[in-house]
């Protein structure tokens, strides 16, 4: 028996990294799935996003644990593209029981240096996509009266981060967005929360320019990102966490064991948001 049996899942952004780690979650533990990400390289992304290999990878995966799967191109910045998804999913498995709003890109830059291009595009993929995600299935499950929406938002959704104004802005709206989603929702039966992921180990994050962000200068390595994983949990012996830690969460609030949980936040972060912090900027004033 699994704690999923019998539900249809649909994941965003679930061609690799957490996404993935959501799917193949899913599907061990007896939900069919439907996945979709972009496919596709967005201007202000610097790094390699998801390709039709990582999204035909994560379709091998679900069916080795015997579950159906549909997989979609699709831009979370469009509801047309986002509806077709779901009417698919509805068309193919009879329902949509729950959403994990995962899709999210992660680019860097002083607030007073992001382009208009930069902003627009992170506001429109990390906090935009997943309202129109939500907006996609919330017909459904009020008709239903059932569903569990789960939103992945960060850590930087309740505390600011150096150079990530626009990507700590849309996160922090994810949590206002949850709150009220959970609001009007629960007359109908639908739950919504979130997870506080800290930092974890994806292709979104494993690149030369986080490398050289941990390191502190260019030419940084994988192993500085490690070192400096391990001062921002506060957890022993913990450095990035695995995308599953993630996915464990999730599991957890879209099964029967969180039937009463709505409204909520939970951080995955090894403890990080406990931890005093430090001043990235010296105070000493420059003269």
């Amino acid at each position: 028996m699994g704690m999923l049996d019998g539900k249809v899942a649909l994941i965003t952004g679930g061609a690799r990294g957490q996404g993935r780690a959501h799917a193949v979650t899913c599907a061990r533990e007896g939900a069919d799935v439907i996945i979709t990400d972009v496919i596709d390289q967005l201007p202000t992304v610097p790094y390699k996003l998801a390709t039709k290999d990582d999204l035909d990878e994560t379709v091998r995966l679900v069916e080795a644990y015997g579950r159906r799967v549909i997989a979609a191109k699709a831009d979370v910045r469009s509801q047309e593209q986002l509806d077709a998804a779901v009417a698919a999913g509805i068309a193919e498995f009879g329902t949509i029981d729950i959403l994990i709003a995962n899709a999210g890109i992660w680019t860097l830059g002083a607030f007073w240096e992001l382009t208009d291009e930069q902003w627009d595009e992170m506001i429109g993929v990390n906090l935009t996509g997943v309202w129109k995600a939500a907006k996609a299935v919330a017909p459904h499950m009020i008709e239903r009266r059932s569903g569990s929406i789960v939103i992945i938002a960060s850590v930087n959704a309740l505390e600011a981060g150096q150079y990530t104004a626009h990507y700590v802005a849309a996160k922090h709206g994810l949590i206002g967005l949850m709150r009220n989603v959970a609001l009007e929702l629960a007359p109908y039966g639908v739950r919504c929360n979130a997870i506080s992921p800290g930092a974890v180990k994806t292709p979104m994050t494993n690149h030369q320019g986080a490398w050289d962000m941990f390191a502190g200068h260019a030419g940084g390595t994988e192993e500085d990102m490690t070192e400096a994983g391990h001062h921002y949990t506060l957890l022993g012996g913990t450095s990035w966490l695995d995308p599953q830690d993630v996915a464990n969460a999730a599991l957890y609030l879209n099964s029967d064991l969180a039937s009463k949980v709505t409204g909520v936040t939970i951080p995955v972060d090894a403890g990080h948001l406990t931890l005093s912090g430090y001043n990235p900027v010296s105070t000493r004033l420059q003269t």
